[in-house]
């Protein structure tokens, strides 16, 4: 039992980053475009304006996806509690992995936003949304 708590913590560590991280982004992303923090795409690294919108669509991404990701992990290690550990080890694995997967993912909606809303130069469409 205690394997399977242990393990079930690790497997709630994506998700829950997810959303922490997401709400830091969509509430204050960080100051300066820069290489090391942050979401950093040729697109999203243009100017302040694609820099900010990035941040907070990709927030908001990560905090519906954590969302969903927090209970449905923890309902499928729910049905493995009397599992063996190598069982609960190979599962929570296979979760870990296809999380990332997911957490990879998001960058697709998010560079897909930001070429709706900038033009190639990273200057605001015309017809864009109104600014958040």
């Amino acid at each position: 039992m205690g394997f399977w708590i242990f393990m079930l913590l690790m497997v709630e560590l994506i998700p829950v980053a997810m959303l922490a991280i997401g709400f830091w982004f969509r509430r204050r992303p960080p100051a300066t475009i820069n290489f090391i923090v942050g979401y950093r795409t040729a697109r999203s690294m243009q100017n302040e304006d694609t820099w900010r919108f990035a941040h907070q669509h990709c927030g908001a991404v990560w905090q519906k996806i954590g969302l969903v990701l927090v209970p449905l992990s923890a309902l499928i290690m729910a049905f493995f509690y009397d599992a063996s550990e190598e069982k609960v080890g190979v599962l929570a694995g296979g979760l870990c992995i296809v999380q990332c997967v997911v957490l990879l993912c998001s960058v697709i909606p998010t560079e897909r936003a930001l070429k709706r809303t900038f033009d190639e130069s990273g200057k605001r469409r015309e017809d864009a949304p109104p600014r958040a």
